[in-house]
């Protein structure tokens, strides 16, 4: 069966880090794009950070996490992860990954339809409070 497994959520305090996992069984990352999303509760699903698998230098990040958050991916793992330094409140929510081979830009990817995408996790919470 073919899926993504997010892992790494948990609760921190403000300031804190934490380093979100999202991996693949089941088929190879290989020329797909990679997102991160979140959800707020009350909030519509947002793209946090994409990477291309292909080429790791082709990165986008949502300017809200711009220069706290670091998009990455080990192929030999098969796995992306999502480093998330400086956390703050506002950045509680369930991440989720999503895979797909269609994509054009990974700007385009992170503003995409997360429901229309190839392949998607089932989350993991963050939470960021005192």
């Amino acid at each position: 069966q073919s899926q993504l497994v997010e892992s790494g959520g948990g609760l921190v305090q403000p300031g804190g880090s934490l380093r979100l996992s999202c991996t693949a069984s089941g088929f190879t990352l290989s020329y797909h794009a990679i997102g991160w999303f979140r959800q707020a509760p009350g909030k519509e699903r947002e793209g946090v950070s994409c990477i291309s698998m292909s080429d790791p230098t082709s990165t986008y990040y949502a300017d809200s996490v711009k220069g706290r958050f670091t998009i990455s991916r080990d192929s030999a793992k098969n796995t992306v992860y999502l480093q998330m330094n400086s956390l703050k409140p506002e950045d509680t929510a369930i991440y989720y990954c999503a895979a797909d081979l269609a994509w054009t830009t990974v700007q385009a990817m992170c503003n995409g339809i997360f429901d229309e995408y190839d392949y998607r996790g089932q989350g993991t919470q963050v939470t960021v409070s005192s």
